[in-house]
């Protein structure tokens, strides 16, 4: 099917305040996080690369040793296996992220 509407993709949570919607793609994987103001994004790496830009609201992200305020028209990319982490600093933020290759763990949550 090569048209969606994000509402009509059911909400997975993930963590405490923080819901996914996922978009399966052969080559990559789109997931919709919505977040809720303070809900923590744990230090993490992975094998994929991760390009995204908040929709909606504000967030601080730490992307290697970089730490910024990112909010509504900033965008992001991060390599395969660079640690990153942030939290939510706004109530119904909604942040739109890619992942090459496919997120299959999110996808089979």
């Amino acid at each position: 099917m090569p048209f969606f509407e994000m509402t009509d993709i059911p909400a997975k949570e993930i963590a405490p305040g923080i819901n996914i919607r996922v978009i399966p793609g052969q080559r990559m994987t789109m997931v919709q996080f919505s977040l809720d103001k303070g809900a923590p994004i744990p230090e993490h790496a992975h094998p994929h690369e991760q390009v995204g830009a908040v929709i909606k609201g504000r967030m601080e992200m730490k992307i290697g040793e970089t730490t910024r305020i990112v909010r509504s028209g900033s965008a992001w990319q991060i390599p395969a296996d660079v640690v990153h982490s942030g939290h939510c600093l706004e109530d119904g933020t909604v942040v739109l992220e890619c992942f090459s290759p496919p997120r299959e763990d999110l996808e089979k949550k």
